[in-house]
């Protein structure tokens, strides 16, 4: 069995959006897909706190990025937890409809809660559409060129997440938080060492 052929299907990027009192939260997401007219499906997986405000509040917001936002933006939604750091804190962004909405993005979806599917890891949401706006006439960021552009690894709570193996002869370190991969020809890390994808430090590394 094959993998790879999974990297063929088609993916964007994008932020998903909500908020909970005084709350804002929000996680990269790059499985979104149209059902109809006015219903449209997200996927975030189980343990994202963002998921866990969405099922509580009912509402929630798919912005939808363009190719030259900031990989810092999307380090920030795809590898920090909302309910530990204000995510919002350096983002440009406002209020519709009482949900964030990202500012410099293609636009925006605004959703109801309609239905899910839950699997083992994955909550496949239905979202009622109540109100959609386009921003800009950006070009859309899909799944693979935040890849091959961005270079841009994989959070190990996305659908698209695969375990990539080793290879080459030097000692890899693999950060637990992002996945992001480290290849150097030193059996330890240094003490000062910190992810390039998410920030943490070393101890949150381990060895292949």
């Amino acid at each position: 069995m094959n993998k790879n052929i999974l990297k063929k299907l088609s993916y964007g990027m994008y932020i998903i959006t909500s908020k909970n009192a005084d709350l804002l939260v929000g996680c990269v997401a790059n499985s979104v897909m149209q059902i109809n007219s006015d219903t449209v499906a997200i996927s975030l997986n189980n343990d994202n706190y963002t998921t866990k405000v969405i099922l509580e509040e009912k509402k929630f917001v798919i912005n939808i990025l363009p190719t030259n936002t900031e990989i810092e933006l999307i380090k920030t939604f795809g590898f920090k937890k909302s309910n530990e750091v204000n995510k919002f804190l350096n983002v440009s962004y406002k209020l519709v409809d009482d949900v964030p909405i990202i500012n410099n993005t293609c636009g925006y979806i605004i959703c109801t809660f309609n239905n899910l599917v839950k699997t083992t890891t994955h909550t496949i949401i239905l979202g009622k559409i109540i109100n959609m706006q386009v921003s800009s006439e950006l070009e859309p960021m899909t799944y693979k060129y935040y890849q091959e552009n961005l270079k841009g690894t994989t959070n190990k709570n996305a659908p698209t997440y695969q375990e990539e193996k080793k290879t080459s002869n030097k000692n890899v370190f693999v950060c637990k938080i992002c996945g992001y991969r480290y290849e150097t020809d030193l059996d330890e890390l240094p003490d000062d060492f910190k992810c390039p994808m998410c920030g943490v430090g070393k101890e949150y590394f381990e060895k292949e």
